[in-house]
């Protein structure tokens, strides 16, 4: 990566507001799943790993996000899943990431 490029992505996610860069949303009721059924697709390749759900910031709440299939970064990388945590004003999304 140049140092022109660098700079570019340095100065997007400066100018990002610090509830978006990496602050916390807490919600006082965990938003219901959807009830649909996701038909999961054939995989692009063995390498793939299927995310069964995801939820992602949306204004002041969170958006389901049905499952999909996502490469490992890396070899022997595992997927740790997302999960939501009681928190003592609320509920928060743990975003799911490979280990």
């Amino acid at each position: 990566m140049n140092n022109i490029v660098k700079c570019a992505f340095a100065l997007a996610l400066l100018s990002l507001p610090a509830t978006e860069a990496g602050a916390q949303l807490i919600v006082r009721v965990r938003p219901a799943r959807p009830t649909v059924v996701v038909a999961r697709p054939i995989a692009p390749s063995p390498r793939h790993i299927w995310v069964e759900e995801d939820w992602e910031r949306h204004g002041h709440g969170y958006r389901w996000h049905g499952g999909y299939w996502v490469a490992p970064p890396r070899a022997r990388a595992v997927w740790v899943p997302g999960h939501w945590e009681t928190r003592p004003r609320g509920e928060v999304w743990m975003p799911g990431y490979w280990r």
